[in-house]
């Protein structure tokens, strides 16, 4: 079920999935109406009928995007329900879903398609992933996908409890979680797209695994990312 989130932005949860070594997630999409009436779809979870049925009353689909090399399951049941819509890979991901006929790769500059309405920046040097941060421009909001997570207390259970925390993922406040730190063995690179992402007036921090931050967006990010500097 669509929820709005800011203007022209709606978000839908969806299933809680397991990840490696069981620790279930929840998920989270994110739909964007641009100037032209387009639709641009964020790191699409399963399309159910009520989903369909909520999108088709926002407009057109006209861009799907898989953030990161990790979020792309259901990439396929879009663009099957969507033909027209063009489809973008992160960094990396083409190779790995050769099944799914990407018309493009996400960089740093923004295709012409959602060019001036939302802006980009690829985190990269990441031996996980490099994952593509955006920037909605009109209602101040920044996504990130896996790099940034907030699960609350209590969800997990024994020794996964114990390793969220430890991880990061179970924290007071958002937080980039220790493996996707230890795993910036390029920190230049990252500490590039880092500058970009600090430089927008960001206001709300929306996740795909976790409560969003609504407010002081800026500031917010400073703190995630103090270790990277």
């Amino acid at each position: 079920m669509l929820e709005a989130f800011a203007e022209d932005l709606w978000i839908a949860d969806g299933p809680v999935v397991d990840a490696a070594l069981g620790f279930p997630f929840p998920t989270r999409m994110a739909v964007i109406r641009l100037g032209d009436g387009g639709l641009f779809v964020w790191s699409p979870v399963p399309l159910t009928d009520d989903l369909r049925a909520g999108v088709a009353t926002l407009g057109e689909v006209r861009h799907i995007v898989a953030p990161n090399s990790l979020h792309h399951l259901f990439i396929p049941e879009w663009a099957a329900a969507f033909p027209a819509a063009k489809l973008y890979a992160a960094p990396g991901l083409a190779t790995k879903r050769k099944d799914i006929a990407f018309d493009g790769e996400l960089g740093d500059e923004a295709p012409a398609g959602w060019a001036g309405e939302i802006d980009q920046a690829v985190m990269r040097g990441n031996t996980i992933t490099d994952e593509v941060v955006f920037f909605h421009v009109k209602s101040s909001t920044v996504l990130f996908t896996d790099l940034v997570q907030h699960l609350p207390e209590g969800w997990y259970r024994g020794w996964r409890a114990i390793v969220a925390r430890l991880d990061l993922m179970v924290a007071p406040e958002a937080a980039v979680p220790r493996k996707f730190r230890m795993g910036f063995v390029r920190r230049r690179a990252a500490r590039a797209a880092l500058a970009r992402i600090l430089g927008w007036p960001a206001e709300k921090v929306l996740i795909a695994h976790g409560a969003p931050v609504l407010s002081d967006g800026k500031a917010f990010l400073a703190r995630a990312f103090a270790w990277l500097k």
